[in-house]
């Protein structure tokens, strides 16, 4: 074959293209989840556009400390909630849907042994194509650690990402990071 003739780097593209997962579309083609990964790349395209100034509180263990800035790399900010995106053909039946009322949607997770566990979505009453809030629930266990998550992101107000991790022989671990919208 001529496999031993392409380049490394080539190789490694074909691999890694080879290995992505598919998302998970119904008979009409769209997402069958919602597209968490859609909304918040678009919303740190938004925020990077508009050079949001925030006030960013970091907290380690009960120390806090708080600070304005401002954002230069949203994408990386808001990547807790990017890698929380259910839209895997792997994960097809792993969660149920649930509407807890009109403006609401749930998805949880049949399987305990996924990362992401619950995810809220409301939507504003008036147009109920508009976030208004999103809740995620996230939780990974081995023998090594066990982490647990809460992300909350509300646009143009605030978010947060609180995280405890019980790491063997190291012990446990709090943070909570706020950005509160100026």
């Amino acid at each position: 074959m001529f496999w031993y003739k392409l380049r490394p780097a080539v190789v490694i593209i074909l691999l890694m293209a080879a290995s992505c997962k598919p998302e998970v579309k119904d008979d009409n083609g769209k997402l069958k989840y919602f597209d968490l990964k859609k909304y918040f790349n678009n919303e740190a395209a938004r925020l990077t556009r508009q050079y949001q100034h925030i006030n960013k509180t970091v907290s380690y263990n009960g120390q806090q400390e708080t600070k304005n800035v401002t954002i230069k790399h949203w994408q990386q900010e808001l990547n807790s909630f990017i890698e929380s995106d259910v839209n895997k053909a792997a994960w097809k039946d792993s969660y149920i849907q649930k509407a807890e009322h009109a403006y609401a949607i749930s998805y949880i997770a049949l399987d305990t042994t996924l990362h992401t566990r619950r995810i809220e979505i409301f939507f504003e009453p008036r147009n109920n194509t508009k976030v208004e809030k999103i809740e995620i629930s996230n939780f990974t266990s081995n023998m090594l650690y066990k982490t647990k998550e809460q992300l909350v992101y509300v646009p143009d107000s605030i978010y947060v990402i609180e995280k405890n991790q019980k790491v063997r022989l190291l012990g446990n671990n709090d943070y909570k990071i706020t950005g509160k919208f100026n």
